[in-house]
This record gives C-alpha cells, sequence and structure tokens, in this order.
C-alpha cells in the first residue's frame, strides 16, 4: 500500500504534468487533407478508469472534413484519440432510433465505456423511431440534470422545441446524423451521394456479372427524410449507371429481421432479382440471410449497402452474397470514441465546428480484412 507522503507526491508529478492550450476553431472546405493525429494527454488515469478505444479521426470523402480536435491541445481530445485515460466526469444522455441496429448498439456501447472509464454517467436509449417517446427521452435528460445530450433525431422538427429547452438550460447538444438548428454540434452525412455510391457500385456489378441486365430490389427507410434521401441516391444510380437494369421491388428495412422479412418477400413475387441494395447494414445483413435460405446459388446474388457491420464483413469472408459496403468515419468502436472526442470538448466548454461531415470508407471484397475484428 502507497504511503500518503507518495501519493501527494504522485498527485502533484502528475497535476505538473498536465499542459492546456486554447482549442482552435476551423471550418476545413471539402475535400481538405485528414489532420494529424494528435498527442497524447499526460493527465495522470483516474482510479479504476480503463483505456479508452482509439478515435478514427474522421478524413473527407465527398463532403468537408471534421475540425480537428485533436490538434487542439484539449487534454481531453487527444486523451480520448490516443487512449489515455482522462477523468471527466460528464453526464450524458443519448437517444438513438433503433438500438436492433447493430452499428448503433455497437457505437452506444463503445461510448458508454469512454464515458464511464473516464469518470462519467451515461445514459442510452432508443426510441423504436417514435418521435413522441424521443421528445419524452429528451425532457426525463433535462430533468436529470445532463450536461450532454446526443440525439439521432427521429424526426428533426420534432425535437427542435425540446432541445431547445435544453440548450436553455446550459446543456449541449450533439446531433448524429441530422442538421437542425438547435444543435451545437451535427455530425452528417451526405445521405443522398452516400446512396449514389451504394448504387454505382451495385451498378457496375450488374454489368460485370450480368452484362447490366438484372432485376433488383431496395430496401430503404422513407419514414426518415435522411434515408429516404440516401434510398433516392440508390435508386439514381442504379439507373443512371446500370440503365437496362430493372428496380422491381422496393421496401423499408432498418434492420435485419425486417431486412430478411421484405427480401423473402421480394424473392417470392419476383424470382429473378438477383441484387438487393440496401441504405444501412441491418437490411443488408437480413437480406442475406432471405437468400441464402432461398435455396438459390449464393454465388448469383450481390447484396450492395452502408454500414460494413461486422456482420456484413463476415459475409463477405464466408463469399456469400454481400460484395459491397460503405464503412461511415470506422468500426462501433472507432465511432463511439470519435463522438467522445467531441464531447470532451464540448464539456469544456471548447469551440467546435458547428457542423462536421463525416469520412465514406468503400469495403469490398478485396479489402475487408483490413477492417473485420477491429
Amino acid at each position: 500500500m502507497k504511503s500518503p507522503l507518495n501519493l501527494t507526491l504522485a498527485a502533484a508529478f502528475a497535476a505538473a504534468a498536465l499542459t492546456l492550450s486554447a482549442c482552435g476553431e476551423s471550418q476545413p472546405p471539402p475535400a481538405q487533407a485528414p489532420p494529424a493525429p494528435p498527442a497524447v494527454s499526460s493527465e495522470a488515469p483516474s482510479a479504476g478508469s480503463q483505456p479508452a478505444a482509439p478515435a478514427d479521426a474522421a478524413a473527407p470523402g465527398d463532403a468537408a472534413a471534421p475540425a480537428d480536435a485533436g490538434a487542439s491541445g484539449d487534454p481531453a481530445a487527444a486523451g480520448a484519440a490516443e487512449g489515455a485515460r482522462v477523468v471527466r466526469p460528464m453526464k450524458v444522455g443519448m437517444t438513438v432510433q433503433d438500438l436492433s441496429n447493430q452499428l448503433w448498439a455497437g457505437a452506444c456501447d463503445a461510448l458508454d465505456k469512454l464515458v464511464v472509464s473516464n469518470g462519467g454517467d451515461f445514459t442510452y436509449l432508443d426510441c423504436k423511431s417514435n418521435v413522441s417517446a424521443q421528445v419524452g427521452q429528451i425532457e426525463n435528460f433535462v430533468a436529470s440534470g445532463v450536461d450532454i445530450i446526443v440525439i439521432q433525431p427521429a424526426e428533426a422538427n420534432a425535437v427542435e422545441a425540446p432541445l431547445a429547452a435544453a440548450r436553455a438550460k446550459g446543456i449541449k447538444v450533439y446531433c448524429w446524423d441530422e442538421d437542425i438548428e438547435n444543435a451545437d454540434l451535427s455530425w452528417l452525412i451526405d445521405n443522398y451521394e452516400l446512396g449514389r455510391m451504394i448504387g454505382k457500385a451495385a451498378a457496375e456489378w450488374i454489368k460485370d456479372k450480368y452484362d447490366g441486365k438484372a432485376e433488383v430490389a431496395i430496401l430503404d427507410y422513407p419514414q426518415l427524410e435522411i434515408l429516404l434521401k440516401r434510398g433516392n441516391g440508390i435508386a439514381d444510380a442504379i439507373t443512371e449507371y446500370a440503365p437496362e437494369a430493372t428496380v422491381v421491388a422496393r421496401d423499408s428495412a432498418i434492420n435485419p429481421t425486417e431486412g430478411m422479412s421484405k427480401t423473402e418477400t421480394f424473392l417470392q413475387g419476383h424470382p429473378g432479382i438477383r441484387v438487393v441494395a440496401a441504405i444501412g447494414g441491418g437490411g443488408a445483413i437480413g437480406a442475406n440471410e432471405a437468400v441464402k435460405g432461398s435455396g438459390k446459388p449464393v454465388e448469383e446474388f450481390g447484396i450492395f449497402a452502408a454500414d460494413a457491420t461486422p456482420e456484413e464483413l463476415e459475409a463477405m469472408k464466408n463469399n456469400e452474397a454481400v460484395r459491397f459496403s460503405i464503412l461511415i468515419t470506422g468500426t462501433p468502436k472507432e465511432i463511439g470514441a470519435e463522438i467522445y472526442r467531441y464531447l470532451t470538448l464540448m464539456y469544456d466548454g471548447k469551440p467546435v465546428d458547428r457542423k462536421v461531415y463525416r469520412e465514406l470508407i468503400p469495403v469490398t471484397q478485396d479489402n475487408y480484412q483490413n477492417y473485420i475484428g477491429k
């Protein structure tokens, strides 16, 4: 057991090691090169805390890159990015659309570990895409005295008023996927362009495999405007790049259960379907299971989507029907670390960019090994 004197000296050395500098805000243009990795914080770790997961500092895809939080010299941001433990007793409430989506659930779990291991309190919920439920969750977070709300809106307009009330009480708001007025930071994707990337990959496979002629099904999710844009991007790109292909079925799916059920229905009504393009990994994994259960050769099918979930990558490894997916920012752990990096800046009152666009990373059967198991 360490003596009080040793503990006092250790604390003094740790305190002396801290260095803080002002955080410079930046608004980078599209196609800017990714920021250099931040320095590791030298702040002493909290008792019983665990190392933070490394962040995937977002770099530009087809849109603007995020602010370089780590380059600001802020110890909390640098610590989150590089794995150092930095005590930040922030209280965070997070509400997402649906935790049956593996990517969202994994990111929430990763963020939970980071917040708690660094001395904070974290609560995450889903609203099952129910706007009224989400408004109630926001109000409960405010009543419980959170410092920050992280929200993936079920309907952007419906959450503006409760988030405005939260901000009036000094609560910071981090919005995932929507550009809303009452957010301190909106973490965004160009969803139409993302959809076009999915559709173009599907079209190129159709041309290589079927000379440009194939029946296609689309799994979209028009209940959310951002995902409606993504679905429209898929359809437009297939029409543009494989004009002789035909979209014969289109329905909504946000998770594997829906993806499997809808794809089974597609194949019953249109047995000639050989391509499924999905707005997300949940629908794609369900579609893959439906294809495997169809009794038809898996090699005849192509499934194209976004998220590059562990399940999608495993399907690629096993030479199943998943041919292409787009990793957005990184793995669930990297997503959690990237969000945490910004939360530390917001908690400390540092300036952050109002809009941050996420990196889009194509993953195929040629490069999935770089991401599987990460």
